[in-house]
This record gives structure tokens, sequence and C-alpha cells, in this order.
């Protein structure tokens, strides 16, 4: 039985999405079509391959069957595009990075735009989520690598230490905080906290720094976004705790003042993958790009 590729990609879509009319949004086609697609398919197989749920679609069993066989074929139909293009001198084909929002922001800009510069055939898609939620995307191949805080644990992942990130408090830009020296936990609790959400990576380090200077520290605020969260500090409405890399710029320009942590924080940020995951040409491309970012963070620090 012969079955073209374009109605599987748009099962494989919809089955993501959980909504016929977001993956004809992503596959640029009419919600119709998307319909007829799935229809011809069930009726060629003889079952159904999805059922809706409220507004929701999701696979049946038959579904879930096809499309992880259907997921196999496609990477080894895109390994085999990429090894062509290789023949051809040229590295082409689709990396997935998942990340955090500050890993991304702050540390990646300068070395994606030399990547795409070198590489302009590769096609970079950036995911940004909490660590958790990339491990998760990684284990189920939708994406090819991570660069995220650790620590990280699963027997499926491998897991490379990438770059220290030392955490400093930070504070409005007054002649007093400028000419603060190291603070320990028990001064910064004295003063309204803006911290990251309850639950974050960061904030778990944060909140084990506290408890380990047997020091209650309460939050005045709790934010997902570094930038608001520096501006709230810039205002003067609290201190915060971030990542040392993420506030030079606003430091150097006299907007905020940090101060070293008492004892030092340090969190790691690893480079992460499937153990059993092939380095096609464009992953080995980017993983080199990866390294030589590594290597530059290292000289600088």
């Amino acid at each position: 039985m012969d079955l073209a590729l374009g109605p599987l990609r748009t099962l494989e879509a919809i089955a993501r999405h959980g909504s016929f009319s977001r993956a004809a949004r992503e596959l640029n086609l009419t919600q119709p079509a998307v319909s007829m697609q799935v229809a011809q398919l069930e009726r060629r197989l003889g079952l159904p391959l999805l059922e809706r749920v409220g507004k929701r679609a999701f696979p049946t069993r038959a579904g879930e069957v096809l499309l992880a066989h259907a997921a196999r074929a496609f990477g080894e139909l895109q390994a085999g595009l990429e090894h062509v293009q290789e023949l051809r001198g040229v590295v082409a084909g689709r990396v997935r990075l998942g990340t955090s929002a500050s890993i991304s922001v702050y540390l990646l800009p300068q070395a994606l735009g030399r990547f795409r510069a070198r590489f302009p055939a590769i096609d970079l898609v950036v995911v940004t989520g909490t660590a958790s939620d990339v491990a998760r995307s990684l284990v189920a191949n939708d994406l090819d690598v991570g660069l995220v805080s650790l620590p990280l644990r699963d027997r499926e992942l491998a897991v490379t230490p990438f770059y220290r990130d030392e955490l400093v408090a930070i504070a409005p830009p007054e002649p007093p905080w400028r000419r603060h020296g190291a603070i320990r936990a028990a001064e910064l609790a004295e003063h309204p906290l803006i911290l990251f959400d309850r639950g974050s990576t960061v904030r778990r380090e944060i909140d084990a720094w506290f408890a380990r200077a047997r020091v209650t520290a309460r939050a005045a605020m709790e934010l997902g976004n570094t930038e608001a969260m520096k501006k709230f500090v810039e205002a003067g409405l609290g201190l915060s705790v971030t990542s040392e890399f993420s506030v030079k710029g606003d430091v150097a320009a006299r907007r905020l003042a940090a101060m070293r942590l008492e004892p030092s924080l340090i969190r790691q940020i690893g480079l992460v993958r499937r153990r059993d995951k092939p380095v096609a040409p464009p992953l080995a491309a980017f993983l080199g790009a990866l390294e030589d970012l590594r290597a530059t963070l290292a000289r600088r620090r």
C-alpha cells in the first residue's frame, strides 16, 4: 500500500497541535483541505486516525501507531536529503534548539547570527521553555539539542557542562548599592524581593541558597521575565537575584547595581542531547558553533 507523505505530515501536524485549524495555518492549507486529506487517509487504511474531544483532536490508537512509524520515516528521509546536500558540498537541513528565554536573549544571539551567516542553508528553529519542557521534547525527538539549567536527569539524555553561571543580587543604581560589597542572605532578605516564578530551576537554586543560610526570604513579587524584573528593580520596587550575564549591560550603563552573593551561588548550564540520536551534518555544524561559543564564554570569564 502506497501512502503519500503530504497526508501523513498533515496528520502529524494535527496531532501535535491538537487542532485542524492550527495545522492548516502551519501547512499553509485551508481547513477543508486538511480535513479532506485526513478523511482520504482514513478511507485508505479503513480505520479512524483522529478523534475529536470538544474542540481538540487526538490520535486514536491506530493514529498513534501510524505516527510512530511515520516519524521514523520522516527522520530517515530528512537524513537522506541532508546527506545528498553534503555530496553537493552544502550543509543543509534543520536543527531544533530548546533553551530558556534568558539564555536565548543574553547568550545566544551573536553566536546564532554567525552560524546563520556561515550555514545559510540550515533552518534553525529555537524553542524556549523550562528545562523539564526541553527535556521532554528531546526525549520525544521534537528537539535535537537543548541548552538549559542543570541538574537534569533522564537516562535517555546525555548532558555536557556548558557554562558556569554566577547569580548576583541586583539593586537600583544608587550610590550605597554601587559601593556595596558582597551581600549575604540575611541582609538581602531584609528588603522586598522580586524573584523568578516559584518552581523554575533558577528559583529553586535561589530558595536553596537562602535555606542553607537558614534565612526565610519572602518574595514581594514573582515574575517569569528577566527584563521585567530588572525594570522593577531599577524603579526601586525591591532587590532581585539573577544571572550575571543578564545584567552586564545594565550595570555598565549604570541602570542597575550588582553585588556578588556571599557565599557565591553558581548554576550550571548544560548542553543536552538524546544519547541515541545520530549526529547528522547540520547538527554537527551547530554543535561546533556551540563549542565555539562555550570557548568564548570561558575566555571572557
